[in-house]
């Protein structure tokens, strides 16, 4: 089993922006074996690198069964329709609040062999792209929010059993080699 530790609320990775893959090597194809079983172990519908400490750009996502994952995706929106509805996050458990996203997404990049893919998504799929993709920007789904919406986001997060304001986040170190992905910055 390849689940591992997801990085939560406070862990300074969330907020740092990843790095292009470079290598499409083994180390990559582990690293998207994690992503897909850590987040299916966690009922996910989607996790970035940087969740599980890695500050590479690439996730994986399961949606409407359809499972897969993009690296270094570039996103493209065709139209300017929006959607509007519940968000949560693995990063913040238990916290869900409406976000305002596009309805309809091309995501383009490439699969774990740096062969080029293309993604098109719409309803819960554009969701999950474009949420995915911001965590590899180093934005939280809470920075999407009205005033009115982060400061209930932030009240539930102060009250959610995991969170602790006294402590610091706990940093738990990737499996994934320190060399190849640029870690320990």
């Amino acid at each position: 089993m390849t689940v591992q530790p997801i990085r939560l609320f406070g862990d300074p990775v969330l907020r740092s922006p990843a790095d292009p893959v470079v290598d499409f090597d083994k180390e990559l194809r582990k690293l998207v074996k994690d992503l897909t079983e850590t987040m299916q172990d966690e009922g996910g519908a989607g996790l970035a690198a940087p969740q599980l400490g890695v500050g590479l750009r690439v996730f994986a996502f399961d949606v409407d069964d359809v499972v897969g994952h993009i690296v270094n995706p570039v996103l493209s929106f065709p139209d300017d329709e929006e959607q509007d509805g519940p968000e949560g996050c693995l990063s913040i458990p238990g916290v869900y609040i409406d976000t305002k996203r596009r309805q309809h997404v091309v995501a383009s990049g490439f699969n774990q062999h740096g062969d080029p893919i293309q993604l098109v998504g719409d309803g819960l799929m554009a969701r999950c792209v474009q949420h995915e993709t911001d965590h590899l920007d180093g934005v939280l789904f809470i920075d999407r929010l009205d005033a009115a919406a982060r400061k209930d986001a932030m009240k539930q997060i102060r009250s959610a059993e995991w969170y602790d304001a006294g402590k610091p986040p706990m940093i738990k170190e990737s499996p994934h080699g320190r060399g190849i992905f640029g870690l320990g910055r």
